[in-house]
């Protein structure tokens, strides 16, 4: 990590309301609002956004918008950036990679097959949210890869810029990218109207990986 990238965290952290806020949001179990998070720092709204505006120019925190099915103005949310997992104790990517490997090696299952498994879940949690391509980029994002989308007739393509397992992808890229391969073909499968054409390794440290997914031509077409 860069130096002024710590000092950036480092400083916005350093304030006790802004380090319990940060903790607030990376303990719960969902995005939350500012409402809640006023009610749980007790300040007023304006100087708890300001707060939180810290965090997020800090890349500590990611502000979405809410939503919504039904009538009312959508509100702002807020959770752990994915690129701080890891970092000030929060949980990392590397937990989650050891439990997958786990669960590889307890059910007798290769690192694709797993990831296979993992996307299949995770695609149907996402199934309601439209666009398949979409909700795939979204997954992506929330993972920390830094994803950046290309189109081409029935052909999209994603760029990642970031390899959260950098450093167990170095000494065994075979095992982290068909893992990735497999989690990016579950998503597909569950998500239906894409298919993964192939994922394109690129070193770790420099980033760069390039999955190429095809649009079913029936949902090209509708």
């Amino acid at each position: 990590m860069d130096a002024n990238d710590i000092q950036l965290e480092a400083r916005a952290l350093g304030d006790p309301t802004r380090y319990h806020l940060f903790r607030y949001i990376v303990d719960a179990d969902r995005p939350v609002g500012v409402a809640e998070l006023t009610e749980y720092v007790g300040l007023n709204h304006n100087a708890v956004r300001q707060h939180l505006a810290v965090l997020k120019d800090a890349y500590l925190v990611i502000e979405e918008m809410e939503k919504r099915d039904v009538a009312g103005r959508p509100r702002l949310l807020y959770r752990l950036h994915p690129e701080a997992a890891g970092k000030w104790t929060t949980p990392g990517p590397y937990a989650w990679l050891a439990g997958l490997l786990s669960r590889a090696l307890k059910n007798d299952l290769s690192p694709h097959e797993v990831g296979r498994q993992v996307g299949l879940e995770r695609g149907r949690r996402r199934s309601e949210q439209g666009d398949s391509v979409e909700a795939l980029e979204h997954e992506l994002t929330e993972n920390g890869f830094r994803p950046t989308r290309s189109e081409r007739g029935r052909q999209v393509a994603f760029v990642l810029g970031r390899c959260p397992f950098e450093e167990v992808a170095a000494d065994d890229p075979d095992t982290v990218c068909q893992l990735h391969l497999g989690l990016a073909e579950g998503l597909a499968e569950s998500l239906g109207g894409v298919t993964v054409d192939r994922l394109t390794a690129r070193e770790p440290h420099r980033a760069g990986c390039r999955l190429v997914l095809e649009r079913d031509l029936v949902s090209r077409q509708a």
